[in-house]
């Protein structure tokens, strides 16, 4: 699922992930497949984190901006 979702179109990344209660749900699911797809700690930790602590606009705003500039999620790759 996270490979699916890096390669849609940024455009439509952004979109997913601006919308409050579904962003939320794409960066837990995208975030628990890369962990399943490509086990890292780095991916872990990161999934672990925005399960907890996700919820906040905050951390969302900072995967847009890190979308933008080096396209894939912060602290992701799959």
């Amino acid at each position: 699922m996270a490979k699916k979702f890096f390669g849609l179109p940024r455009v439509v990344q952004i979109i997913l992930l601006i919308l409050p209660i579904v962003g939320y749900i794409v960066e837990l699911v995208v975030r628990w497949s890369a962990v399943i797809e490509k086990f890292t700690i780095l991916n872990l930790v990161a999934a672990l984190i925005y399960t907890f602590l996700g919820w906040g606009i905050v951390l969302q705003i900072i995967d847009i901006i890190w979308i933008l500039l080096f396209k894939h999620l912060f602290l992701t790759k799959a």
